[in-house]
């Protein structure tokens, strides 16, 4: 019976990815954005949050046009990807403190995002691109290094929000979703189980307006 269950739940997560997959697929302007992307070949290179989040809910509201985007998260993953020699090198350094050594790398990475941002930019202007090596991202939060992008967006916010696409060969769309695509399609808001910050779910339930643009919406705390 357990077996049967686990069946079940399988086959409909795989009802809602290739669900999702046809939203995706059918917004041209998506699509573009996913092969400027994949133009750069990036290391886990994906977008997430709510490019994919907000087409679902759009899908839910049957809305006729997509929902404008604030901004286009991309993420990648990547521990030592084209970092200039100097920060390559300051690991000899034993007279560099650790912090200001740790400081220097971050400075050389997010100056590396900044120059992702720039070419996407190029390829599909008009938006505001945000570019994050979510190899670096564990030190916001204290925790231990990630070991990919998977690991990585299943500590954001919000369950939902916890989703990314990519194009894979011939126009396919791998997708991650660390906890699923169940929530997504119910219609809820709820905070991440794993690890849960109610000050900041609220505040960005508060400030986004996610209510006024998507009704339907409930929210599960």
């Amino acid at each position: 019976m357990l077996k049967d269950v686990h069946a079940s739940l399988d086959e409909f997560e795989s009802i809602l990815v290739e669900r999702l997959r046809n939203i995706i697929k059918r917004d041209p302007f998506k699509m573009r954005c996913l092969r400027a992307l994949q133009m750069l070949d990036l290391p886990q290179g994906y977008i997430g949050a709510g490019f994919v989040r907000n087409a679902i809910w759009d899908e839910l509201h049957e809305k006729s046009t997509p929902t404008p985007l604030n901004d286009i998260d991309v993420i990648y993953f990547s521990s030592d990807t084209r970092r200039p020699p100097t920060v390559v090198a300051q690991h000899a350094n034993e007279s560099l403190p650790k912090t200001a050594a740790q400081s220097k790398r971050i400075s050389a990475e997010k100056a590396l995002e900044q120059k992702i941002e720039c070419e996407l930019a190029r390829l599909v202007p008009d938006v505001s691109w945000q570019v994050k090596n979510q190899a670096r991202m564990h030190v916001a939060h204290n925790h231990a290094p990630y070991k990919s992008c998977y690991e990585s967006i299943s500590y954001w916010i919000e369950r939902e929000t916890c989703v990314a696409v990519k194009l894979t060969a011939n126009d396919g769309i791998d997708i991650l979703a660390p906890f699923g695509l169940v929530a997504n399609f119910a219609g809820t808001i709820s905070i991440n189980p794993k690890y849960p910050r109610p000050d900041v779910f609220n505040e960005r339930v508060a400030s986004k307006s996610w209510l006024n643009t998507w009704p339907q919406l409930k929210i599960v705390k």
